[in-house]
């Protein structure tokens, strides 16, 4: 099955081969699955996932007031404390919230190929139900809301605001997409899977039998390196509360977030 910047979901026994079978896949539980990305959506999701970051912390010019601050400030004013150590004590759980996410992605990406992640088109040749897939349909996706809420505590309430709803749709769309293209090659199989996988928010215990796959940790290190720069540009801050050093850090990663993709694209479509 595929997932976050694209990904593939496997249950590691079997492809799923032969004639495409379509299926009508629109149903009472699913009334927004027009809403599902386009190609140019989901072929350029790299910069669309910057875009969300670039548009949301210039947001500054309309609310001025940092987020973590102002939670800060009512946290500090019901339980009558200093504001100060709560905002440091928040933006340490926001770091923590990160790390989480790049924990999440890298567990997710160690059960697949950094092509099939980042590729530019959706990949329907397998299912690939083991690890996180086996609470989660979209674990890189569920990623990616975490990391956003963390690194939302960066910005302004605005930017805040914008940015954790703009991750939300976006990522629902581009889940939209592959769900149709998955369901619609893979039919029967698939759809047992997504019957009894939630699609975004994770169950407390798996919901099928492991494949037997077994994690490539390296490989899921070395994919979501950059993501690991945006939990290192949060630690660095709740430590030193020096501005420079996050964005520095953060633009670092954000660019190697897109190179990379630009990269493995190329590679996978010479001809592009």
């Amino acid at each position: 099955m595929r997932n976050a910047f694209g990904a593939d979901f496997a249950d590691g026994t079997r492809q799923v081969t032969g004639a495409r079978q379509h299926f009508t896949i629109i149903s009472g539980n699913d009334t927004f699955r027009s809403m599902k990305a386009t190609n140019w959506e989901f072929k350029n999701r790299a910069l669309l996932f910057g875009l969300i970051f670039t548009f949301s912390f210039p947001l500054y010019f309309l609310d001025h007031q940092n987020s973590t601050a102002a939670l800060a400030n009512w946290l500090g004013f019901r339980l009558q404390k200093d504001p100060d150590p709560v905002a440091r004590l928040l933006f340490a759980f926001a770091a923590i919230l990160v790390i989480v996410a790049a924990l999440v992605r890298t567990w997710a990406s160690s059960y697949l190929r950094a092509d099939v992640v980042y590729a530019a088109e959706v990949k329907t040749e397998s299912l690939i139900a083991d690890g996180p897939y086996r609470q989660v349909r979209n674990p890189l996706y569920f990623a990616n809301v975490i990391m956003v809420i963390g690194i939302g505590a960066m910005m302004s309430r605005l930017g805040f605001l914008v940015a954790v709803v703009a991750m939300l749709v976006f990522c629902y769309r581009l889940i939209l997409r592959e769900e149709t293209e998955l369901l619609a090659d893979q039919g029967a199989q698939y759809e047992g899977y997504r019957k009894v996988v939630p699609r975004l928010w994770p169950a407390l215990w798996p919901r099928i039998a492991s494949a037997g796959r077994h994690a490539r940790w390296v490989d899921g290190f070395k994919a979501e390196s950059w993501y690991w720069g945006l939990a290192a540009a949060l630690v660095v801050f709740s430590i030193t509360l020096r501005l420079m050093l996050f964005f520095g850090i953060l633009a670092a990663s954000l660019v190697l977030f897109w190179v990379s993709s630009r990269v493995r694209q190329k590679k996978s479509n010479p001809q592009a």
